[in-house]
């Protein structure tokens, strides 16, 4: 072999982003001048060099040349032993070319990249964040994520809480901050927090470089019910204010005028009807009933007796009724029922003994407003069920009367919900209604 060539060290140890070197001596062995191309091969090939890296050399001389080595700091440059060669290649005899080699050994360093999205969140009572970590370093690093706070008024849940990352890759954590506390109403409240990134390299556990700085994080805490609604419900309140003050009194004073107008108005009908009778061949008698007249047109007046039947003579023929309308006398009768809130009550009118109630007309009040139900019964018949809510006065009329046999009960059955508020303004202690019936009395026919 007319070229030889030796590594001066075994070992080479190098850090990321530092430098090391060792020499290669080269020696002619051969009978002529030879010139040398030196060339670094193998995984250091990226990041070494060899000065000079060209020698020329006299036979049985020998030259010794530098290898210098310069990883970059860069999770590309795993950390671990390499193999590094260095290829000397004769000029004049390039079949003699030889590689010496060693061994490099590349220092593992830890670098974690963190980021915490977004860093600021608005929540009623929580908010999640993203947590985004990388391993820069060139070792495999377990990476631990935790958050920490000033108080104890936040909770927080990281998912997942720790994980292995081999050089370059990237870990996609979740974070959840929850406040112990509501707030209903007022300013949001800024609550500030911390999340911590720790990497442990199996042989740089003490790296500081393997600890992110805290990643500063913020949780603004809105209340429930915002202000323009504050500012909604007061203007509710005064509305509400001003419709049981002035308003409600005025409506309540118009209904109750208005029934008792109504009232008016039914009487002085029923009063008008009872007195537009024929004076010719008419037979009145004090009880309500028929009677007849015959005659040559005297028209003499006959008359009847409480019974309802009435005879007369004349020299004329005719023929009337012995009451107005012909059903019987006039009668009206008043049921006033009241009760407390919650309870029950019932009023009642009972038909006279040998009396018949023809109802032809029913009027109902609720002056007070109150919250309930009326049922109304004519004998053993129920008329109606009203809400007491759905009216101030109501007034019922028929063309053909309701009979209401003798000894019968006219009643009203009232449930008292809730007593209303009179005119006054104050609310009463209970409920108050009153029922009025009206029509004739007719003698029962035996």
């Amino acid at each position: 072999m007319t070229t030889s060539a030796e590594i001066e060290l075994d070992t080479v140890v190098v850090t990321p982003g530092g430098e090391a070197s060792t020499t290669v001596t080269i020696r002619n062995d051969g009978d002529i001048v030879e010139g040398y191309e030196l060339e670094v091969v193998g995984e250091c090939a990226a990041w070494s060099t060899v000065q000079p890296a060209r020698v020329s050399l006299y036979p049985g001389t020998s030259q010794e040349v530098t290898v210098r080595l310069a990883p970059p700091r860069s999770p590309e440059v795993r950390a671990g032993r390499v193999p590094l060669g260095v290829r000397v290649l004769p000029v004049e005899r390039p079949d003699a070319v030889v590689v010496p080699e060693t061994t490099v050994l590349v220092e593992p360093f830890g670098q974690l990249q963190a980021q915490l999205v977004p860093q600021r969140r608005r929540g009623w009572l929580g908010a999640r964040y993203r947590v985004s970590v990388r391993n820069l370093g060139n070792a495999s690093t377990d990476v631990l994520l935790s958050s920490s706070q000033a108080g104890e008024d936040l909770r927080f849940a990281v998912t997942p809480d720790r994980s292995r990352l081999e050089p370059g890759t990237e870990l996609d954590g979740r974070l959840r901050v929850r406040v112990g506390t509501r707030i209903w109403f007022g300013t949001p409240v800024t609550w500030p927090f911390e999340v911590h990134a720790v990497g442990a390299e199996e042989s740089a556990e003490d790296d500081p470089a393997a600890r992110t700085a805290p990643l500063p994080g913020e949780l603004v805490q809105l209340p429930i019910l915002p202000r323009w609604l504050l500012a909604l419900l007061a203007l509710l309140l005064a509305l509400l204010l001003a419709w049981f003050t002035l308003v409600r009194p005025a409506v309540r004073s118009t209904a109750e005028q208005a029934a008792e107008d109504k009232a008016v108005e039914v009487a002085d009908e029923r009063e008008a009807q009872a007195g537009a009778e024929p004076d010719t061949g008419s037979t009145t008698g004090p009880g309500g009933g028929n009677g007849t007249g015959s005659g040559d047109g005297t028209g003499e007046q006959g008359t009847g007796d409480g019974s309802g039947n009435g005879t007369g003579s004349g020299n004329g023929n005719g023929t009337g009724d012995g009451t107005a309308g012909g059903l019987g006398e006039q009668s009206s009768a008043t049921i006033e029922v009241r009760t407390g809130g919650g309870t029950r009550n019932v009023g009642t009118y009972a038909v006279p003994s040998g009396k018949i109630f023809l109802i032809t007309d029913v009027v109902v009040a609720n002056f007070q407003g109150d919250e309930g139900v009326m049922t109304i019964t004519f004998g053993d018949r129920t008329i109606t069920t009203i809400a007491l809510e759905t009216f101030r006065n109501q007034d019922y009329h028929w063309v053909t009367p309701i009979e209401v046999p003798e000894n019968a009960l006219v009643t009203a059955d009232v449930t008292c919900a809730r007593p209303g508020t009179p005119a006054s303004g104050q609310q009463a202690s209970g409920c108050a209604q009153l029922l009025n019936v009206s029509g004739a009395l007719r003698d029962v026919r035996r």
